[in-house]
């Protein structure tokens, strides 16, 4: 089993509160995330869990209709 880690990610183009909420929908359902924070203000999008690749976040993020930060 993966160790359980934290990682940050920049989004670009939220904006509001159904924004967020669609990010932390998509990410939400990749395999092996224990726990999410979206921060608007700043684009910040921090992930828990165990095995989450940084391309299946990119793209869930892009299912939400955003993208990671470059």
């Amino acid at each position: 089993m993966s160790e359980q880690t934290e990682k940050v990610y920049g989004v670009t183009g939220m904006t509001c509160e159904h924004c967020r909420a669609a990010v932390l929908e998509e990410v939400g359902t990749l395999e092996g995330v224990t726990g999410l924070e979206v921060d608007l203000a700043s684009g910040r999008l921090a992930v828990r869990g165990a095995g989450v690749a940084d391309d299946a976040v990119a793209a869930a993020v892009a299912e939400a209709g955003y993208q990671l930060a470059p």
